[in-house]
């Protein structure tokens, strides 16, 4: 399948009146508000690749919500958890325009392709219901997630500017849920999943942990700049980043999933 470019657009009218009912607190950021002019070239560039891709990463999270709802629903999951995770897409969706219009505020977007098709990593075919289940709320909500709040409770702390403080705010306030949803789910699961089905979730779990840690490499290359600067982007100093990224892998996944029965097999170091 042939990359596409990464754009985004709101339908307007009705819809969009429908839309601002549901998540409100979007429309009362205050917009408008930032001056890229007060930023060296090269930090605003960063910062519109920055929050570009962050949007394209809660795009890719709200498809993760929504295969993980419908494997729920397969699964007959309890009713009232399907229920909580109903509101997962919903809150990723109005992070990726959250993250979109910071862009804009820093001139716009940058260019991104990507393949639809190849959106996300999934669970292989052919696994019984309730470890499709298992293997959509490891993958992307104990590993995912779990480890996605710390880092953004970390970043809104370090924020200065009122508009970007209140985007990480936003989000980070979301994200709790997420982030306890799916340690609900294995304790429901508990007694349902086997050996089998829990070695099969600790190489899904370490697969997941390797591409995130993979990913943490490419925080050296952002521009050198003051704690001011990076404070006001909605950046923390890089190595107290990945230092936090370092202790939240081991407090909020990795040992967890071990209390669960869950041993991740991680091929890359995380120290």
């Amino acid at each position: 399948m042939a990359a596409e470019l990464f754009e985004l657009f709101l339908l307007g009218g009705a819809t969009e009146k429908r839309y601002r009912r549901m998540r409100p607190e979007v429309e009362r950021l205050p917009w408008g508000t930032l001056d890229p002019s007060r930023f060296a070239p090269e930090l605003v560039v960063s910062a519109r690749k920055s929050w570009t891709l962050a949007a394209y990463q809660e795009h890719r999270t709200g498809a993760a919500c929504a295969e993980t709802l419908q494997a729920l629903i397969k699964a007959r999951a309890p009713v009232d958890l399907i229920a909580v995770a109903t509101r997962f897409p919903l809150d990723e969706m109005a992070h990726v325009e959250m993250c979109a219009r910071l862009a804009g505020e820093f001139g716009g977007g940058t260019h991104v392709e990507h393949e639809p098709e190849y959106l996300i990593p999934g669970p292989a075919p052919g696994l019984p219901p309730l470890l499709e289940a298992a293997d959509c709320v490891v993958r992307y909500f104990c590993v995912g997630e779990a480890l996605s709040i710390p880092l953004l409770h970390g970043t809104w702390q370090a924020a200065r500017h009122p508009l970007i403080k209140g985007v990480l705010g936003r989000i980070v306030r979301d994200e709790a849920a997420h982030g306890m949803f799916g340690w609900t789910f294995l304790d429901w699961a508990e007694d349902e999943l086997g050996d089998a089905d829990r070695a099969h979730l600790a190489r899904v779990a370490g697969e997941t942990i390797d591409a995130l840690t993979a990913s943490w490499e490419g925080i050296r290359g952002r521009p050198i700049a003051s704690v001011d600067d990076l404070n006001t982007l909605g950046w923390m100093e890089t190595d107290a980043y990945l230092a936090l990224a370092r202790r939240s892998l081991e407090t909020r996944v990795l040992a967890p999933l071990r209390a669960r029965g869950i041993d991740p097999v991680c091929e890359r170091s995380v120290d």
